[in-house]
């Protein structure tokens, strides 16, 4: 029963974190921001896509520079 417990709770882990950790941690904390500013005057609606906005591009600027150089073709010019 422990190996599916934590078989479970691998998955859960790699589903949620996934590659970057610093991504999932954005995420969290963007959420309890959004939940913050609900609790305001403001409308909170714009919080969720001002953070894909900026996680976006910080996470394809990261896995471009992680991906292995492919070697070229050289039958290719």
């Amino acid at each position: 029963m422990t190996t599916r417990i934590a078989a479970f709770l691998r998955f859960w882990y790699d589903f949620v974190v996934g590659d970057d950790w610093r991504i999932a941690a954005a995420v969290v904390a963007a959420l309890a921001l959004t939940g913050l500013v609900a609790l305001t005057a403001v409308p909170a609606w714009w919080v969720l896509p001002v953070t894909v906005l900026v996680l976006l591009p910080l996470s394809l600027r990261a896995a471009t520079r992680q991906a292995p150089a492919r070697p070229r073709d050289p039958d290719s010019t």
